[in-house]
């Protein structure tokens, strides 16, 4: 299946694929040369082409998105747009409440539920004049269950979880970005699957409104492009600011230029065992370059901090999934209560079951095993510009199904374990679409200290800039 823009499923070449991107034509609705409703209209062209296969949406708002549209068209023409993204068609993960569209966390126990009210980024958006398309499909209750979306490069492979929806539909070219949300892997490893840049901020940098109850979740933007990414995002904390005692995302007010870094180290964790070779390759490819560019590149044997915090790094991934899974445990126990069948057995296990054995003194220990992490990389902050590491264990596998007779799979959307460090750690992190494996993307991520997100956007950017895109 070919697309309207040029690229073909199962086929993805980082430095040709460019994806739908909404800056540059700004300055064309300014001028009356376009509209952001014809630009939707395209949109909506696009979704009705695509969505059949790649199946991103669980919610499409088409009457209310025209509305929005034209009201944005009538302030350009008014010389009066609300923002720099006004007018652009973004998708919201359905697990942000909207008053105009159901909200149903991907659960069937949740079939129906329509609170009538927006999230804080839901309700930023609107301030600046985004046009909301609809609600992008989550995995169930944002978990390991998947969803029925399929990667928008080959429809046998995962998309990524539990932004599925949000990623695949930026990267099918439906929308030119989408809100998205990670826990322990949600938003960067959807990201890399689908050749999205994608922003996972800071803890507590972008108001999470209503979903306040896990401490290693945060509120993001995965976009075609760098700019659509950051200005998303900036234009979301401007309005609403961080969540409840802690500052908001931080930045400049338009996309930050591209920056070269001094020094960079790579962070291998437990994953760097399960990279593929053809993956492993590429990113080594990918390390030559940056260091070809000046740039000094550490690895865990040429620092003592860095193996300090590479040790510290071991069961990150774990350590990740049972803080967050105690931390949903009252909220998911009380849902399965009511709803006993209508929740897949993958979450019972992965959710109540592994927080109900972890206890409130294993939880105790879990958050001083935490802080142990935290520290190892504060560690690193004076040594290192940033961390880069792959984004994911390789490019997007397939997924067939649970075995009959056997538990369900752990991790049926991706491995999470390059993605959870930032999770654990409160940490921004970038993902930047510049390698593609077996036709596939396959992102390389970059990572730093808490409250830099605007330093690794930029050194992301330098990156996306400097260094060929390589595919393997």
């Amino acid at each position: 299946m070919t697309s309207s823009a040029g690229a073909t499923v199962g086929t993805y070449d980082p430095g040709a694929f460019r994806g739908l991107r909404f800056h540059t034509a700004v300055e064309r609705f300014r001028s009356g040369a376009d509209t952001p409703r014809d630009y939707l209209e395209r949109c909506l062209s696009r979704i009705a082409e695509l969505e059949p296969t790649v199946r991103a949406w669980a919610v499409l708002e088409e009457s209310g998105a025209r509305e929005q549209a034209d009201a944005s068209t009538r302030r350009y023409r008014r010389g009066e747009p609300l923002s720099p993204i006004d007018g652009m068609p973004v998708g919201i993960k359905d697990v942000l409440e909207t008053k105009d569209m159901p909200t149903e966390y991907g659960c069937a126990a949740y079939a129906g539920n329509f609170p009538k009210r927006d999230n804080a980024a839901v309700w930023a958006l609107r301030q600046a004049g985004a046009v909301l398309v609809g609600k992008t499909v989550t995995t169930e209750l944002a978990g390991p269950e998947p969803g029925p979306t399929t990667n928008p490069f080959h429809p046998e492979h995962t998309p990524g979880g539990s932004s599925s929806g949000s990623s695949a539909a930026v990267g099918a070219s439906m929308v030119p970005a989408a809100i998205s949300t990670q826990s322990g892997g949600s938003l960067m490893r959807p990201a890399s699957f689908c050749g999205n840049w994608g922003l996972k901020p800071s803890r507590g940098a972008i108001n999470r409104g209503e979903r306040q109850t896990a401490s290693t979740t945060a509120h993001g933007v995965v976009a075609a492009c760098p700019e659509d990414m950051w200005q998303v995002a900036i234009e979301i904390a401007r309005r609403v600011g961080g969540d409840p005692g802690w500052p908001a995302l931080r930045g400049p007010a338009t996309p930050p230029p591209a920056r070269k870094p001094l020094t960079l180290a790579v962070m291998e964790t437990e994953g760097w065992d399960r990279l593929d070779e053809r993956s492993r390759e590429a990113f080594d490819r990918v390390t030559r370059q940056i260091e070809a560019c000046g740039v000094t590149v550490l690895r865990r044997g040429d620092e003592p901090l860095v193996e300090r915090f590479e040790r510290a790094l071991v069961g990150a991934a774990e350590l990740t999934s049972l803080i967050l899974a105690r931390e949903h445990l009252w909220a998911f126990r009380d849902l399965v209560e009511a709803h006993p069948d209508r929740v897949s057995a993958r979450s019972k296990r992965f959710f109540i079951e592994a927080a109900e054995r972890l206890g409130a003194a294993g939880y105790e220990r879990a958050l001083q095993d935490r802080e142990v992490v935290q520290a190892a990389f504060a560690g690193m902050g004076n040594v290192v510009d940033a961390v880069v590491a792959p984004t994911s264990t390789g490019s997007a596998p397939r997924w067939l199904g649970d075995v009959a007779g056997e538990p369900p799979a752990r991790w049926p959307t991706g491995d999470p374990v390059f993605n959870t460090p930032s999770s654990l750690l409160g940490a921004p992190a970038v993902n930047v679409p510049l390698m593609a494996v077996g036709g596939l993307p396959f992102g390389l991520q970059v990572m730093g200290q808490p409250g830099t997100d605007a330093r690794m956007v930029a050194i992301a950017r330098w990156l996306g800039e400097a260094v060929a895109p390589v595919i393997a």
